[in-house]
């Protein structure tokens, strides 16, 4: 028996190796190939860079625009991060919390969204409806089609929110406190842990979202984000391909996604340790 669990424990560890191995190598690649030449990359030769061309960030970072285009992502992240967990958590507690007609029909539907992926089949009606509210041409367009794919989230706060006492909603309702007062002033503050998680979540999808932001910002380069400008990294003036230049943008973008998980890396384990405890 004791043998038996020994080769088990050396088969998960040879496992959880091989998906670390499998997971960070191409984040080592990459951040290696942000500080070698062009032709070096192209040539694919040489594992670790012949010489160490840090100049190669200062050149991603003046031809992509950063500074700009950095300050359109955050504002489109953390706005979508900001109406994503307002919507998600008042959806959260008005279905845990009181019955209406059509609650499961909403349930499914918002189920329907999450496993259901539709991509760019529905690009055409959101366009034409941001469109008709005169939205189509500036970030406000993206940050709402990004706050209403919040399905992952409300199921998220639905479960956090389910290990919160119905005891301090009928001891507020006693106290003489409206459902609105009970939920801003007692179960929000409650939810910390989930909202740490689900503004995790949301920061890196608006983060990494392309196409939203490129079809929206075609008439207007200016409102691009980094994701549309690190894509005009690919060809030079010259029509030659800037993989180099690409790469070191992307070690770049990596790192508002580093700051938003240590901010919420408490959060995430405390969602963890939970489902482990259920």
């Amino acid at each position: 028996m004791r043998l038996r669990t020994i080769l088990g424990n050396i088969i998960l560890w040879i496992f959880l190796l091989a998906v670390a191995f499998i997971t960070l190598i191409p984040v080592v690649i990459t951040i290696l190939g942000s500080f070698k030449t062009n032709a070096e990359l192209t040539a694919g030769a040489t594992f670790l860079p012949a010489s160490w061309h840090f100049s190669n960030y200062a050149e991603a970072w003046a031809q992509a625009n950063f500074s700009r285009y950095t300050l359109n992502s955050l504002i489109v992240s953390l706005a979508a991060v900001v109406g994503t967990l307002l919507v998600s958590s008042m959806a959260a507690y008005v279905v845990d919390r009181m019955d209406f007609a059509g609650k499961k029909l909403y349930i499914g539907l918002q189920s329907f969204t999450m496993f259901v992926a539709v991509g760019a089949v529905v690009l055409r009606p959101q366009f034409d409806l941001m469109v008709k509210l005169h939205l189509h041409s500036s970030l406000w367009g993206v940050i709402l089609i990004l706050i209403s794919a919040h399905a992952s989230i409300f199921f998220i706060l639905s479960s956090f929110m389910k290990g919160i006492p119905r005891e301090l909603d009928e001891a507020a309702l006693m106290d003489g406190s409206s459902p609105g007062r009970t939920f801003w002033r007692i179960i929000l503050p409650l939810l910390g842990p989930g909202l740490g998680v689900g503004a995790l979540f949301t920061f890196r999808g608006a983060w990494n979202e392309y196409l939203l932001p490129l079809v929206f910002t075609m008439t207007k380069p200016e409102l691009q984000t980094l994701t549309v400008g690190l894509a005009n990294l690919k060809y030079g003036i010259s029509a030659a391909a800037q993989t180099h230049y690409m790469m070191a943008g992307a070690c770049l973008s990596i790192l508002p996604i580093l700051v938003a998980y240590l901010f919420a890396n408490k959060s995430f384990m405390q969602m963890t340790a939970g489902s482990l405890k259920g």
